[in-house]
């Protein structure tokens, strides 16, 4: 019933500074721009998924709940969003797994540039029944337009979200029987715990577990420990040498090229610029130049 992770969100107290850096980020440019209901919006739409950035405006409720959220837990990942292909029918299985979804709303964005508008429908289920983990799940008919490479060396897609949980086995039953997807790995490992992955769409949801150890995000301090977190992205590029060299110069804290994991795959880490988003980059074992 899910078909793909349309997007993930990203809270920030500036939403210039924050597009200027993940336009660095992905040597892409903006696909949509759009302020309403208590916010300013820049989105990214890469091959697979859509980064939204989010900052708040005005003075309205919607505003003050991102302040807020920003003052105790500063910029970072706020939620996700999955797809589905029918939004009636996904209502009503959140419905009987006891997710308490809200009740489906019509919305529509009009590009602050081009004049586009895009419309879909959208439910949201409740934090409380994901595990603190903020799930929203929308339908629409018409793609958005994708962000236009402006260097080579671009990032091209999602590889996957991260979260983090302190009960395995319950987040296992949340992603896998109740939402749906498909698990493709469930692994442990005495020096980096369990890891559970979930396929969705051409992308992973990683679950991860590692029991007495702490993070060491702000986020922390505010996090239920009993609750799961979204704590990382991973994009996937084509060329990580040439895509170093570019955010390297750029001025963007990176790590050495690395061996990655997963045979074939290498990997490298990016300390700023992410708006406080844990950020990895990939290069498939498969992968080719821009």
């Amino acid at each position: 019933m899910i078909t793909g992770l349309d997007h993930v969100v990203v809270l920030t107290g500036d939403i210039n500074a924050a597009s200027a850096a993940y336009q660095t980020l992905f040597a892409r440019a903006p696909a949509w721009q759009n302020s309403g209901e208590g916010a300013d919006r820049v989105l990214f739409t890469l091959d697979n998924t859509s980064l939204e950035l989010m900052a708040p405006s005005g003075d309205g409720a919607n505003a003050e709940r991102i302040r807020s959220v920003l003052a105790a837990q500063g910029e970072g990942l706020a939620s996700i969003c999955f797809r589905t292909s029918d939004i009636a029918k996904m209502h009503r299985r959140l419905d009987r797994l006891t997710l308490k979804p809200d009740v489906i709303a019509d919305v529509e964005s009009r590009d602050a540039i081009s004049g586009a508008v895009l419309s879909w429908k959208r439910t949201r289920a409740a934090t409380d029944a994901t595990r603190g983990v903020r799930m929203f799940f929308l339908e629409r008919d018409k793609e958005r337009p994708l962000s236009v490479r402006t260097t080579p060396g671009s990032i091209t897609a999602l590889d996957h979200v991260v979260v983090s949980t302190s009960d395995p086995e319950r987040a296992a039953a949340l992603y896998g029987a109740r939402l749906g997807l498909d698990m493709a790995l469930d692994r442990s490992h005495h020096d980096w715990g369990r890891l559970m992955f979930f396929r969705c769409g051409d992308l992973i949801v990683e679950v991860t577990h590692r029991p007495g150890k702490e993070t060491d995000t702000p986020q922390d301090k505010f996090q239920d420990k009993l609750q799961d977190k979204l704590c990382g992205l991973c994009w996937r590029v084509t060329d990580i040498d040439a895509t170093h060299a570019r955010l390297v110069q750029a001025g963007v804290d990176a790590s050495e090229v690395r061996t990655g994991r997963k045979p074939g795959t290498r990997v490298m880490t990016v300390r700023n610029g992410t708006c406080g988003v844990p950020t990895l980059l990939v290069q498939p074992s498969a992968g080719k130049p821009d």
